[in-house]
């Protein structure tokens, strides 16, 4: 009852009813990622193309989606990763995961929430006032 009722409202947690059904009557499944993330194909989109997209395995989040996927997912590369010898080149960076709103998030030295002290204002900087 639990997950009915995830798919029902959420979006975030994995797929919609809708999704599911979208998934169930036209999708094929592409292939899977390290992470567990199912890619699908099935039908057209506005464009003409075969409409790509992803089941996430854990939360929906873009970022997720490694290198050799995202290329496919946009259509940049029409072999997915899975029917080829796909290796990551070697200045792609492994996935971490977006921080935004959590502790672990970027916050640069002087903001408000990085739990530091301000620096100093030193007086060589004038305010822009108009008409100057």
């Amino acid at each position: 009852m639990k997950t009915f009722l995830l798919q029902f409202f959420t979006w975030w947690n994995g797929q919609t009813l809708g999704t599911r059904f979208h998934t169930w009557r036209r999708g094929k499944k592409v292939g899977q990622d390290a992470a567990g993330n199912i890619y699908y194909e099935g039908g057209k989109d506005s464009e003409g193309r075969t409409r790509r997209w992803v089941i996430y395995k854990d939360l929906a989040e873009a970022s997720a989606i490694p290198p050799g996927w995202h290329g496919w997912m946009h259509h940049r590369v029409d072999t997915p990763p899975s029917a080829e010898n796909y290796k990551p080149l070697e200045w792609e960076k492994q996935h971490q995961p977006n921080l935004t709103g959590t502790p672990g998030a970027y916050r640069p030295r002087g903001s408000v929430l990085s739990g530091t002290e301000r620096p100093r204002v030193t007086g060589d900087y004038d305010a822009w006032t108009p008409g100057s």
